[in-house]
């Protein structure tokens, strides 16, 4: 019985210090990296971190993807804040904002955003860059805020098409990401995500592999897919990336996003064209082209580049086609026309 009790008590030892751990990296991490913006609340009384940089005739506002934070926009914000205002901000539940309290649909994150520019002191003409399902969040503003709009950069933003209910293929893997997620919760909350992210994103990814080979393959394949994506992040961005990852409440976002798509979709599949606002959508080289049709659900004056370097992650693979494209818009919402060839 003695023995028992020694396993039960280094056990409870074992898992206290893993939270204690969890706790202090979480807290230090918070200070170091969350000062390096401001917070601004909301009427709901979300709190939202925001970083804002430059100046200039219009203001440039990036929305991140659908478990992103404004960290995957860091490198092309300050390339963008040298010719133009720029704002780039973290959705409630991600990154360094306060939890969140309303639900995840394209009109809600929307209107959330339009405070957060009002508080925020920043006024139109504004250029908006989505990615993914930051993508389907510009669309949606663009229409709630037409006036507040001069033009939109979509890279490489989520089709509905491709989710359910409308391709219900896709429902195994929706369902796979969720359960990661919920197994993922506990993990990070005992500080064995950080060690993880840690060797993986920043280290010699030993501890990694050792950690995935118990979990088994399906985390394998996600650790594959973060390292070959992370690895075309700055250096000097890759620690707060792990920071951000390492927490619980990011998972159950994440969770709560993926649960929340069939939603999200049907939402936007039903949505009118955006009229008059100069749209350019940037496809990657590794997927279809958009179809007139799709372009032309999108806005009556959408257009598309190629970026035949890139998958997914446009930004990440071509940021120069990323950045021009933006000062593109920029100059065409200072000149109050549309560049030429769009």
């Amino acid at each position: 019985m003695d023995i028992y009790l020694c396993i039960a008590a280094a056990g409870s030892a074992l898992l206290l210090a893993a939270f204690l751990y969890q706790t202090v990296a979480g807290w230090s991490h918070r200070r170091r990296y969350a000062t390096a913006g401001i917070m601004i609340e909301l009427w709901s009384r979300q709190r939202l971190f925001v970083r804002q940089e430059g100046s200039g005739t219009a203001t440039v506002v990036f929305e991140a993807g659908i478990g992103a934070s404004s960290l995957n926009w860091r490198h092309v914000q300050k390339a963008v804040a040298a010719f133009s205002g720029a704002i780039s901000y973290d959705r409630a539940g991600l990154g360094w904002s306060g939890p969140r309290r309303t639900a995840r649909t394209p009109a809600i994150v929307a209107a959330e955003l339009h405070e957060l520019l009002r508080r925020a002191g920043v006024t139109p003409p504004l250029v908006l860059v989505g990615h993914s399902f930051g993508g389907l969040v510009m669309r949606r503003y663009a229409l709630l805020y037409p006036d507040d709009v001069a033009a939109m950069v979509l890279v490489d933003p989520m089709r509905c098409e491709d989710w359910p209910p409308f391709n219900p293929g896709m429902q195994a893997n929706l369902k796979l990401g969720v359960r990661l997620c919920t197994v993922a919760i506990p993990i990070a909350r005992f500080g064995l995500a950080r060690l993880g992210l840690s060797s993986l994103i920043c280290g010699s990814g030993r501890v990694a592999q050792k950690l995935s080979s118990i979990a088994g393959e399906n985390c394998r394949y996600v650790l594959r897919r973060i390292k070959d994506e992370v690895q075309k992040l700055p250096p000097e961005a890759r620690p707060e990336l792990v920071a951000l990852w390492s927490r619980s409440a990011f998972y159950a976002e994440m969770r709560a996003y993926l649960e929340a798509i069939p939603a999200m979709v049907t939402e936007m599949r039903s949505a009118p064209p955006i009229q008059g606002i100069p749209v350019l959508v940037l496809t990657p080289g590794s997927a279809a082209p958009l179809s007139g049709e799709a372009l032309h659900r999108i806005g009556d004056h959408a257009s598309q580049i190629i970026a035949h370097k890139s998958r997914h992650w446009i930004q990440f693979d071509e940021p120069e086609l990323v950045i021009k494209t933006i000062r593109d818009m920029v100059n065409a919402a200072s000149a109050e026309k549309i560049p030429a060839g769009l």
